[in-house]
């Protein structure tokens, strides 16, 4: 099980100092990823579920790992997650591409539905699309990569005759979720799954759905076996990660919330370090 670390393009921890200060020392103690989330913007006044005061800064997460990316040589860089309906396909296909080439192929583009009403309407997504429009562009997406003459005609997305290079060196595909959708999502779709919550026991949960989906739907050869990332939100004991390794995490992604002192982070790290793998 390798440990992982999310969430420092946000808050106190954002700013380039702090970023390379911390990124390398993730990478001295022996953290194989470094994973950044999304919101473009948040709801004023805050409104369950927003996760954050709309106040509180947050960097984009592609323009975060391309910083991570120059300051680090081994770190796999993940987007935990990008909203996926949120974004144009097209674009983000190049971003991506892009960073996984400057990076050597660690980009890891995590995605996911989105599930925050007033930022999606703020960007003409509708909630009732959300799902729709997520599995198309991550097929449009796929074949703008892969297809040696790239097309691809759907409801939301549709083009032909055109290509793009360069293209992914390393790419892998992580579908983030814990709904019905997401579970067969990441099955049909990705190379791995992330989820997160507060226990071993919610872990167990999302597996038990994820083995229902794997039930349901068909799982392409070339994706291989599905890796499982696993984000707790509280602090993880040694019992604890025993537990997720025996449940089978490939990856384990720590998040050292308030996120209010880089020093508290730094120590939150060196702590986490010491977890059993």
């Amino acid at each position: 099980m390798q440990l992982g670390v999310a969430g420092l393009n946000a808050k106190a921890t954002l700013g380039p100092a702090e970023t390379v200060r911390l990124a390398r020392r993730a990478e001295d103690l022996g953290y194989r990823s470094w994973w950044a989330g999304e919101h473009v913007v948040l709801p004023n006044p805050r409104v369950p579920p927003a996760p954050m005061e709309p106040t509180d800064p947050i960097l984009d997460p592609l323009i975060h790992l391309a910083y991570v990316a120059a300051v680090t040589t081994v770190l796999e860089l993940g987007t935990g997650i990008v909203i996926l309906p949120q974004r144009n396909p097209l674009v983000l296909a190049k971003q991506v591409a892009s960073l996984d080439v400057l990076s050597g192929g660690r980009l890891r583009l995590g995605i996911g539905a989105g599930y925050l009403e007033p930022e999606l309407a703020a960007l003409g997504v509708p909630m009732s699309e959300r799902g729709s429009r997520t599995d198309e562009y991550l097929d449009a997406m796929d074949a703008l990569w892969t297809q040696p003459r790239p097309s691809y005609a759907g409801r939301h997305v549709t083009f032909d005759q055109i290509d793009a290079y360069p293209r992914p060196i390393g790419l892998q595909i992580v579908v983030g979720g814990h709904s019905p959708a997401a579970f067969r999502r990441a099955v049909s779709r990705g190379n791995a799954w992330l989820g997160n919550g507060d226990t071993p026991d919610d872990l167990a949960g999302h597996l038990a759905g994820l083995a229902r989906a794997a039930s349901e739907v068909d799982r392409p050869a070339r994706l291989g076996p599905l890796e499982i990332n696993f984000q707790p939100l509280t602090p993880v004991t040694a019992d604890d990660a025993r537990r997720y390794a025996d449940l089978g995490v490939d990856r384990l992604i720590v998040y050292p919330l308030p996120l209010e002192d880089p020093d508290d982070v730094e120590s939150f790290l060196e702590r986490h370090a010491r977890l059993p793998q």
